[in-house]
């Protein structure tokens, strides 16, 4: 490659680093990273663990968001100079190098400039994922065991922690429903595109004829709950569960009833928690979650779109998202998008970056044609 091409490239790298700068408002996270350094440096923080808790966490997400750009900011100007020093000393492998390294600078910048089109109210919230069996029986188990670690694997591609609140295992294998929050910046506005139908194909494992099997499994995203959202619940709306701990084959996990499953009355919603060590914690997260989902449903009401937020799907034929075939042949599919791969397996293993990409442009372009 040419040294005028490097230098069209790099100068479009910069430019749109610099638009990602302002719809960010890098400066304005700056400023709040101040602000909570000076809160987290305070001797009493921990005295409410709450609130010690969201100021932490939004520390460091923050700061994860600024050393992001910044290093990738840095590495657009190392690119430069490299190539600089590559042209006046005629040296080809270094250009080479500078190449390979050009590609990569642009996928990440591609992968920042995403964030610019996450807008939405509850956009840079973490996520709290459901998922849950539909049709099909063990294999729908099975598959939505695939699907709680398919994204675990991409959170840890993406150094993002996950907290599993509750897993409901089912008898043969897989399981029937699981909940989980993933510690990710703009983790709601990013996963929220996951939420629907997901459709496995493949020759099942559990049938002795080896037999071709269609399964199903829904997926719930909702924003992660904070201490300024205005959501009241009434206890004597609630039934609260007690229930013993159990993970596969019905082995305790804990020694005592602790788990909690709570039922919301008015909405039908259920939310158990067994992740803590006392009935009082897996209450309290149980809590955070109910009250997640019921503001999920508050705002879809409000904007006349319950389906779409809350992502409640029936998991079944008539409300798929996306399809993902072993057999006769193997891909994935998104049936909004029309984005497809030809390697289950690294999709499988946590490789979501291009289809959620691909569902935040779907989304922004669908938005915008209803405006």
């Amino acid at each position: 490659m040419a040294g005028p091409e490097y230098d069209t490239d790099i100068k479009q790298l910069t430019a749109t680093m610099h638009t990602i700068e302002q719809v960010l408002d890098i400066p304005a996270m700056k400023r709040e990273i101040d602000d909570l350094g000076v809160q987290v440096a305070a001797p009493d923080l921990w005295d409410d663990q709450a609130n010690a808790t969201r100021v932490t966490g939004r520390l460091s997400m923050l700061q994860g968001e600024v050393d992001r750009f910044e290093a990738l900011k840095g590495r657009i100007a190392d690119l430069e100079l490299m190539v600089e020093l590559a042209n006046e000393e005629g040296d080809q492998e270094s250009l080479a190098e500078s190449e390979a390294e050009l590609a990569k600078i642009k996928k990440a910048v591609e992968a920042l400039e995403i964030r610019t089109l996450l807008s939405g109210e509850y956009d840079e919230r973490e996520a709290i994922v459901s998922i849950r069996a539909g049709a099909g029986g063990v294999d729908a188990a099975d598959f939505a065991e695939i699907l709680m670690r398919m994204y675990t694997r991409w959170a840890e591609r993406n150094n993002y922690t996950v907290e599993v609140y509750d897993v409901s295992y089912a008898e043969e294998a897989g399981i029937k429903s699981a909940e989980f929050a993933i510690h990710a910046p703009y983790g709601y506005g990013t996963l929220s595109v996951e939420a629907g139908t997901h459709r496995l194909v493949r020759i099942s494992p559990f049938d002795n004829q080896g037999r071709r099997q269609t399964s199903f499994a829904a997926v719930e995203v909702v924003p992660f709950l904070e201490q300024t959202d205005e959501i009241e619940v009434d206890e004597n709306e609630i039934r609260v569960d007690v229930f013993r701990s159990g993970g596969p084959g019905g082995q305790s996990v804990n020694t005592t009833d602790s788990a909690v499953r709570l039922t919301h009355i008015p909405t039908g919603i259920v939310v158990s928690c067994q992740n803590e060590k006392s009935q009082l914690q897996n209450k309290a997260s149980a809590m955070v979650v109910l009250k997640a989902k019921l503001l999920a449903v508050k705002k879809a009401e409000e904007a006349a779109l319950k389906k779409d937020l809350k992502g409640d799907v029936q998991a079944s034929w008539g409300d798929q998202m996306r399809n993902y075939v072993l057999n006769p042949y193997q891909i994935v599919k998104d049936l909004r998008t029309g984005y497809e791969s030809g390697n289950p397996q690294a999709v499988f293993d946590g490789d979501l970056d291009d289809f959620l990409e691909a569902g935040i442009r779907w989304r922004r372009g669908a938005e915008k044609a209803d405006a």
